[in-house]
């Protein structure tokens, strides 16, 4: 879930088919609220898509399964950081 709330002005300059220029720009598609939430969708697809290939991967790996010392060590390891982080 995203925060941040900085706002970055971009000029994007698209070469679209007559009739899809045509159509988006009569949806409101190519205003900026509409490019936003296009481009949350995507950036969300993306990540949910990274997420599967890295499940993938990990499973293709065929590591053992942590231990519940190993299980308690890295939630040790990774407090530690937050703390040093200041969260």
């Amino acid at each position: 879930m995203e925060t941040d709330q900085t706002m970055t002005t971009l000029e994007v300059t698209l070469n679209l088919p007559d009739a899809l220029a045509k159509e988006a720009a009569r949806m409101g598609l190519l205003e900026s609220e509409a490019l936003q939430s296009l481009l949350r969708a995507a950036v969300r697809e993306r990540r949910i898509q990274r997420m599967f290939a890295a499940m993938d991967a990990l499973h293709d790996a065929k590591l053992p399964p942590l231990t519940m010392e190993e299980i308690q060590a890295e939630v040790e390891r990774v407090r530690e950081q937050q703390r040093a982080a200041g969260h």
